[in-house]
């Protein structure tokens, strides 16, 4: 018999790695002798970097970069191969890199993302993979383009710096400077959002209150976002609004789209691809998948969603080991998972849980195959 282990690290708690070595030791508990595989996964956000070159067996190259908040940072990459690379921008431009108190989207910028890719292209590679998701910024990606030779000016003609109180100032945009090796390089974005990037839907409108916007700075940032898009329909002839995406990442999306002609794919998709996961599958009777908490917006990018969509092309059946069940949590289903057991035995508080979450996890995963055990001396 032949299990394959492919789950999302539960937040606080578990980590992807984990859930790999509690699965095996709980399947050769139950099951005796048996073939188990386990990848470390994630869906693109916090975290891809790590889980891809635990997956690949690659390395982690450090950069000096600046934070959010032109702070003095330190970020890594991740060599896959001679010229692939993998990075996401929370290493450089993650809101968690700033204090609760000074977050302001006006204030913050995508500059060390920017870095940390001619990072990757100093040290010669051509395809990279970055993860867009947690940032810290609306600036349209100025500040991003801005570490790659992309200059922005103002109507007089002053350079300026790329970051959120900015974009009302943008009058022209400077392509003669970027780097001739991220024009031929091959970028492929991991992002699972949709939205474009001026309106109800848009960068500021969607995700600038949680980096830390008021009612009044979200007018601003909206504003000067329309001023932004507005200069590059004139300089380019793309509407920006008419690209999926290019409101992720507070306009990360559409800067990279636009000035580097990315490939926007879906994060769990661009990962299961990256680590060959549909090769691990050859052969497996069944996968077990799983994530913190299962709710309706599993089914929209996340592992748990790949996974089990994966492994249904291939016929094989899923089962997911969770924290905790959601909001119409029973539309995964419909995505190749066949069962869902949690991870907590009984009534108890959170913390609780995530104090006690290893030992959870390794019970709730003997129960689990103890289950299919039962289920495979049915007649």
């Amino acid at each position: 018999m032949k299990l394959v282990f492919a789950s999302d690290s539960f937040k606080g708690s578990v980590t992807s790695r984990q859930t790999m070595e509690l699965l095996t030791k709980a399947a050769h508990e139950v099951f005796g002798p048996c073939e188990t595989v386990g990848v470390p996964v994630a869906d693109g956000g916090e975290g891809t970097t790590e889980a891809v070159i635990r997956a690949r067996n690659g390395q982690k190259i450090f950069a000096d970069v600046h934070g959010p908040l032109m702070e003095k940072a330190s970020a890594y990459y991740g060599k896959l191969s001679d010229t692939e690379a993998i990075l996401e921008m929370a290493q450089a431009s993650g809101l968690p890199m700033v204090p609760e108190e000074l977050r302001n989207p006006l204030h913050t910028t995508t500059y060390g993302t920017g870095e940390l890719v001619r990072a990757a292209l100093d040290a010669g590679f051509t395809d990279i993979s970055i993860a867009i998701g947690g940032s810290a910024t609306n600036d349209g990606g100025m500040g991003f383009a801005s570490a790659l030779g992309i200059r922005f000016l103002d109507k007089n003609g002053n350079l300026l710096e790329g970051k959120g109180s900015e974009l009302e100032k943008v009058a022209d945009i400077d392509m003669s400077g970027l780097d001739k090796r991220a024009q031929s390089a091959r970028f492929t974005v991991m992002c699972d959002v949709t939205n474009p990037l001026c309106g109800k839907d848009g960068a500021t409108r969607t995700f600038g209150r949680q980096k830390g916007a008021t009612p009044e700075i979200m007018d601003r940032l909206e504003k000067g976002m329309c001023r932004y898009r507005d200069v590059i329909i004139e300089k380019f002839g793309v509407n920006p609004d008419e690209i999926p995406g290019a409101g992720a990442a507070g306009g990360l999306g559409a800067a990279l789209k636009i000035f580097l002609n990315a490939e926007m794919k879906s994060g769990i998709e661009t990962v299961l691809d990256l680590i060959s996961f549909d090769s691990l599958l050859t052969g497996a009777d069944l996968v077990v998948t799983g994530e913190g908490r299962t709710d309706w917006q599993s089914c929209f990018g996340k592992v748990m969603q790949g996974v089990g969509d994966r492994a249904k092309k291939h016929g094989i059946p899923v089962t997911a080991l969770c924290g905790s069940l959601g909001e119409n949590y029973e539309q995964i289903y419909e995505h190749g998972i066949d069962s869902i057991m949690t991870a907590v035995d009984g009534p108890m508080a959170l913390q609780d849980a995530l104090d006690n979450a290893e030992e959870l996890y390794y019970k709730g995963a003997v129960r689990m195959f103890r289950m299919v055990k039962a289920g495979m001396k049915l007649k």
